[in-house]
């Protein structure tokens, strides 16, 4: 396509440098996210991607501490397991004034702790002088910069012209840094100090003079107000403290509880919950969880509908207010620019200067392929996890018209199957493997659309599957036996036309003359999680993808290494995404093929053992596993990313094989199974339908798991089938 070379850098994420220390603390709240170095700090180097965020705008560029003009020596730091609280711990470096040592380093305990809430970033700062017998006189400089960056600045993107920047100002107690927005919107960071510094210099530097008796502790504290356009009230730190515990002990006492025989898996799991509800965002429609930090803080139709997915087991609660936020959303009229038709779910949305003065389409946009029959996926899944009729009814009129989208507008030439037109303004595929160059025929030329996705037709089926079963619940028989018939069709298309005995597995799509892209790929996974695909195809699918061309060892690659594009470090072209591995793994398992499906739940797992705070990134590289060595890291990849936090707990639930009846209050546990790094698994608070829940003991033995049932609510049954 002639369009590609025009499009392809436009929103692609700039990477100058690698990260000049890959420990990073990161925190979010709401619409405010912070990414800070191991010091404590933000500073501009490596990627430049350290900075307090509000609402797609950096507002803080440069936030650094300076102890009598030197950096502090670093002893540690880390994020609590709630995703609360950053806490830094550093100490004072050898002091001399005039060739003449004045404190010996490790004398001084330098403490920071910080927290986000309502728009700010609340520090207090604590010191401690441990010599016993010598004071300690400190000057405590604290320097800060707002550039006021859009984030796709921050990724990379040029733009022709900026705003006004503000001379700062300063006095008393206080900080302001101004940036007046083309958009016409005033943005301020205000820099607020518990008392007055003794100096601020330049309008952007405040020093504190600190004179420390032996044994003597000090402390201060300092708030960074993200303000656009309105004032905001800084919260007091010890109660935002407070408020953001309580929120999370809500949010965990309304989920099931894991516990298991292996401590690492617990921390994995651990810090998967914990990310995802430190993403999860108020919204007017419920909260929703935001796709990753830094490139992805938002709305993203396909990550929240997956999140939702994967987490649906455990927390229904986040696939109710994911299919009202995508309901409420949902795009009522065409509008080219923003690749928008009626009954169409949205793709992402954007605030900032950048969106709103539309130099990127995406403050409200609806190009992507697989939004809407996920959205359909999501609401059958829902229903049959919750039996949560009520909402069913409350969102029908937008269930309907994403189906009727996909009859009118996502079939664009009349064929039967899921297309795309590449977006003149916007992105060129519109796929999950949304880069520019992730489809290809097997040659490396790209397709002429539309383009027919391999994943996407597996979407449309489970769509018209699950909408039939809605359409049923609500007594709407022709509705529902019309569905089922479409998609049955649908099945056998597919596989006439996807289906590659050649390569054996299916082919990675179909061009505009219906030409197959002939391309190894992991797509093909998602046609067994959806179940279009045959059951004679499965088991060739699996093994296609769990061959040493496809697995890496740690996980299924997006491409073959057989293929001409096959690139271990591209974005899509040879990487392992956690979310796509846990989506392949259910696929397996829905057909029984449960050797392939735990070969991709240990990967992963092991994969995590690796990660910082044994978090599983957006995606890592997919060089071959060497002995001894970890998983090679991508440089821009986000972490937290939700849908990857969602992959283990996904293939848990995979593992255990659950899956609910609420109106019966009926657990159905089909085919559990444990990997070998898993001895028992204990399950609390396991919801099986409104306000009954039950505690499960699962034990693995030599060639079978037993299910002990610990605590049920009255009413609950329970069906193991082996």
């Amino acid at each position: 396509m002639h369009e590609v070379s025009r499009l392809k850098d436009k929103f692609y994420i700039v990477a100058t440098s690698s990260i000049l220390d890959p420990h990073r603390l990161i925190v979010k709240h709401g619409e405010t996210f912070g990414v800070f170095s191991r010091f404590g700090d933000i500073l501009p180097f490596g990627k430049g991607e350290q900075g307090l965020f509000h609402e797609g705008t950096r507002y803080l560029s440069r936030y650094a501490l300076e102890v009598n003009g030197l950096r502090p020596l670093f002893l540690s730091s880390n994020v609590d397991e709630d995703n609360i609280l950053v806490t830094v711990d550093l100490t004072n470096p050898d002091l001399y004034k005039g060739g003449r040592e004045l404190i010996k380093r490790d004398m001084v305990h330098i403490m920071r702790s910080r927290l986000l809430s309502g728009g700010c970033c609340l520090e207090y700062i604590r010191l401690r002088n441990f010599d016993k017998k010598t004071a300690a006189g400190l000057f405590i400089e604290l320097e800060f910069e707002a550039d006021f960056a859009d984030i796709f600045e921050v990724r990379g993107m040029k733009r022709r012209r900026r705003g006004r920047m503000l001379a700062p100002e300063a006095g008393g107690k206080e900080i302001l840094l101004s940036y007046e927005g083309l958009d016409g919107v005033l943005r301020r960071s205000l820099i607020k100090f518990s008392h007055a510094p003794d100096e601020i210099r330049e309008g952007r530097r405040a020093i504190f003079k600190k004179d420390l008796k032996p044994g003597q502790t000090d402390t201060f504290s300092l708030s960074v107000s993200c303000l656009a356009g309105k004032n905001r009230r800084a919260p007091a730190y010890k109660s935002a403290c407070g408020r953001l515990r309580k929120q999370a002990q809500d949010f965990l006492g309304t989920a099931t509880r894991i516990h298991t025989s292996n401590d690492l898996f617990n921390e994995s799991v651990r810090k998967a919950v914990s990310d995802i509800m430190m993403m999860l965002t108020r919204t007017p429609h419920g909260a929703y969880p935001y796709g990753g930090i830094p490139w992805y803080a938002t709305v993203f139709g396909r990550d929240g509908i997956i999140t939702a997915l994967q987490c649906l087991w455990m927390k229904p609660e986040i696939a109710r207010d994911v299919l009202r936020h995508l309901s409420a959303t949902q795009a009522q009229e065409p509008d080219r620019k923003r690749a928008a038709e009626p009954g169409k779910i949205i793709h992402e949305s954007r605030k900032g200067e950048m969106a709103a003065l539309e130099e990127i389409p995406f403050g409200a946009y609806y190009g992507s392929v697989d939004s809407t029959p996920l959205f359909l996926m999501l609401a059958g899944a829902y229903l049959k996890r919750t039996g949560d009729l009520e909402l069913v009814r409350e969102l029908w009129e937008s269930i309907e018209l994403a189906a009727l989208w996909m009859e009118h507008y996502g079939d664009v030439d009349g064929d039967g199957f899921l297309e795309y037109v590449p977006h003149r303004n916007g992105l060129v595929n519109q796929g999950w493997k949304d880069s520019f160059d992730s489809v290809f025929h097997r040659n490396g030329a790209f397709p002429e659309g539309p383009v027919a996705l391999c994943e996407v037709q597996g979407y449309a089926y489970a769509a018209k599957m699950e909408t039939a079963e809605l359409a049923g619940a609500l007594g709407k028989k022709e509705m529902a036996l019309r569905l089922r018939a479409e998609a049955e069709k649908l099945r056998k298309d597919f596989d006439r036309s996807f289906w590659d005995a050649e390569l054996g597995t299916y082919v990675l799509a179909l061009d505009g003359e219906k030409k197959p892209c002939r391309v190894v790929a992991s797509n093909a996974g998602h046609a067994l999680f959806t179940t279009i695909a045959l059951p004679e195809r499965a088991a060739m699918v699996a093994r296609k993808l769990t061959s040493e061309h496809m697995f890496s060892g740690w996980g299924i690659r997006t491409l073959s290494s057989t293929e001409l594009p096959y690139n271990p470090m591209s974005y899509h072209n040879g990487s392992v995404w956690p979310h796509d591995n846990s989506i392949a793994a259910a696929g397996f398992s829905r057909y029984m093929l449960r050797e392939h499906f735990m070969k991709v739940f240990t990967g992963i797992f092991e994969a995590s053992l690796h990660m910082e705070f044994q978090r599983l990134p957006e995606l890592f590289c997919g060089f071959h596993r060497r002995k001894g060595q970890p998983p090679t890291l991508y440089p821009v990849a986000c972490a937290p990313q939700t849908w990857a936090s969602g992959s283990l707990l996904l293939m848990l639930q995979t593992s255990l094989g659950l899956e609910f009846e609420p109106e019966s209050s009926r657990l159905l546990m089909k085919g559990p199974a444990l990997p070998e790094f898993l001895d028992w698994v204990r399950l609390e608070n396991l919801l099986v339908a409104p306000g009954r829940s039950v505690d499960l003991n699962i034990r693995r033995h030599r060639e079978s798991v037993s299910v002990e049932v610990e605590k049920k609510a009255p009413g609950i049954s329970i069906t193991v089938y082996k």
